[in-house]
């Protein structure tokens, strides 16, 4: 004979998975924007400008955005793998390596 399922607690496992997913989400948003340097922008400027994003229908400005947001990660991740490695222990925070990256994608 089977094992009758539980699944009250199978529910309560969803729910607390569910509720851990939404907070890294929202850990990893925060993270994003102080990786993007936004985090110096007021808070209703930074608003504003991803309500205007989320709205934006042109299609060559979204896969402008894209390219540098693809750019961005790229510089980050080489730079989170030397700092791993140990290259980048004595280089200065502001050394610019994300900056070209991320804005040298823009066709503007």
């Amino acid at each position: 004979m089977r094992k009758p399922r539980d699944f009250d607690s199978e529910m309560k496992a969803l729910i607390e998975r569910a509720k851990l997913l939404k907070e890294r989400k929202r850990t990893q948003l925060g993270e994003l924007v102080l990786a993007a340097g936004a985090d110096v922008l007021a808070i209703d400027v930074l608003a504003g400008a991803m309500l205007a994003a989320a709205d934006t229908k042109d299609t060559a400005t979204l896969e402008d955005w894209r390219k540098s947001g693809a750019a961005f990660f790229q510089s980050t991740r080489r730079s989170a793998a030397r700092r791993n490695r140990g290259d980048a222990r004595g280089a200065p925070a502001g050394d610019g390596s994300a900056q070209p990256a991320f804005g040298g994608t823009s066709t503007k």
